[in-house]
């Protein structure tokens, strides 16, 4: 069932829980995904990253993940995750995502908030869903370091109310302390950052960098309001774990053996996530 991100966050909001975002980079990951939250009876996000546009264009990967959505028997959000580019939105858009993200939050703030309510304005006209972000993470989308200080970067709540007003948008990503690709250590996550955007904002907030995070983060960062998690990098490690013990056993003879082989191992790693993030706060 195809739906747009602020129908699958209100999910998660009555429930006071989060919804798993998990980036399809290929068939192997998109068929993990959709298995994974059908088998748990939960809705769930399918993404994909403008960064990882190299690996499968959009032309090609947007269209199987929109009918894997409308075709699966739970609630499925097909969102563009880190867009950065006018034109890749637009693409993500005239294909029919039900979402996407505008990343302009290593811009200025008048510049992010300027482009973030163009989005906004076109996506709206066409039923579509924004989220955007303001903060910065540790790490690029790739994983790869930067000079930032998490907490040099982190969200400003009230700079947060002003923005959610002026923009409009459905879903705002908050940093507080989370990193993208792999963790050398557990972060050191601010909560009260999320709470007091939570409560400047009224708006569901989206976790980023979410693959390290431990299951008490999780759980305190749902309580404080997150009802968007963004996982990849442990999914796709599970993958990359899956093929290569697949083909260290020298029963393996067809790539698609391997292939199977990493969607299984993806498909278990995302069902782990997503019934982590069903968590209910007592």
């Amino acid at each position: 069932m195809l739906v747009n991100l602020k129908e699958i966050l209100a999910i998660a909001e009555a429930e006071k829980n989060a919804v798993g975002m998990f980036n399809a980079t290929g068939f192997d990951s998109l068929q993990a995904i959709v298995s994974a939250a059908e088998e748990l009876n939960r809705p769930v996000i399918l993404a994909h990253a403008e960064v990882h546009n190299v690996y499968n264009d959009i032309s090609f990967v947007g269209p199987a993940m929109l009918a894997a959505a409308k075709n699966a028997k739970v609630p499925v959000c097909v969102h563009l995750d880190h867009g950065v580019s006018l034109s890749m939105i637009h693409r993500a858009l005239r294909l029919g995502f039900t979402s996407v993200m505008i990343d302009a939050s290593a811009l200025p703030y008048e510049k992010n908030l300027q482009l973030t309510k163009q989005v906004t304005a076109t996506a709206h006209d066409m039923g579509v869903s924004v989220e955007a972000e303001l903060g910065r993470l540790p790490t690029g989308e790739n994983g790869e370091n930067t000079d930032v200080k998490a907490e040099e970067f982190y969200t400003s709540p009230d700079e947060a109310a002003m923005f959610v007003k002026e923009t409009g948008i459905d879903a705002l990503a908050v940093a507080f302390g989370t990193a993208h690709g792999f963790y050398d250590a557990q972060p050191k996550l601010d909560f009260g950052v999320v709470k007091a955007c939570a409560e400047s904002t009224r708006l569901p907030l989206v976790m980023h960098g979410g693959s390290g995070v431990n299951e008490q983060g999780f759980r305190r960062a749902i309580e404080c309001g997150i009802r968007k998690i963004n996982y990849y990098s442990y999914m796709s490690k599970a993958g990359c774990e899956g093929a290569q013990r697949a083909v260290s056993s020298g029963k393996i003879k067809y790539l698609h053996d391997v292939e199977y082989a990493a969607m299984r191992a993806m498909k278990d790693d995302v069902k782990r996530a997503i019934a982590l993030f069903s968590y209910h706060p007592a």
